[in-house]
């Protein structure tokens, strides 16, 4: 997606910012709730790397080359690929993370059957996202139609579509962790560290597990 180029540095430099910092520390520990990352793994829309390498993934792609060299900067190992047409051979990965990428596919069913194509038979599907349901969802929406150029781009998925387009693709969802339980804002750091186990939508931020069902 051509945008994530025009604006690569100024997404990068969102988490170094007093919300985005706070935020970005809270997902990654409900992200780290759904279980231990298990090797060979995968981050697809790994953007400029930030959570691949807080969560110590061995292989991202993205489709964006500017983000790729931020990625590249941060030591890991990186390649241009959409999310529709994952590079790599049948069950090549025992993790696979979507983190707030989903809503920028342009086909995320595609995506999720691309994943399943790639992913081992025990493998989990890790998904971190905005789901429809939430305030923050609405409040995006909100900025995307005052123009931001990045939210514009969005389109968030409600839980039940989510759930729906994991179980076509061949993923049984196994867990759900829910967070960012507060008033959505964009400015100051985030007061609120719950971290709920199920699907509440109130929260901000969700975390989705999901196996790979066996053929």
């Amino acid at each position: 997606m051509k945008v994530f180029d025009l604006y690569a540095e100024r997404y990068d430099l969102w988490y170094d910012l007093p919300f985005g910092s706070s935020v970005f520390a809270l997902e990654v520990e409900c992200l780290k709730r759904c279980g231990p990352v298990e090797g060979p793994s995968l981050e697809v829309g790994v953007g400029s790397g930030r959570f691949a390498k807080a969560l110590n993934v061995d292989v991202g792609v993205d489709t964006s080359l500017e983000l790729l060299k931020i990625a590249r900067s941060r030591g890991l190992k990186v390649l241009m690929a959409r999310a529709e047409e994952l590079p790599f051979k049948y069950q090549s990965f025992k993790s696979i993370f979507m983190i707030v990428s989903l809503c920028f596919f342009e086909d995320p069913l595609k995506a999720l059957r691309s994943a399943r194509r790639v992913i081992r038979e025990d493998g989990k599907l890790f998904l971190g996202l905005v789901l429809s349901e939430s305030p923050w969802a609405k409040f995006y929406m909100r900025k995307a139609k005052e123009g931001h150029p990045l939210y514009s781009r969005a389109k968030f998925y409600s839980f039940s579509e989510v759930s729906n387009m994991l179980k076509e693709a061949g993923f049984e969802l196994k867990e759900v962790f829910s967070t960012l339980f507060e008033e959505p804002q964009d400015q100051r750091p985030v007061k609120n560290r719950e971290i709920s186990k199920g699907f509440h939508p109130e929260g901000g931020f969700f975390c989705m597990v999901a196996e790979a069902i066996k053929a």
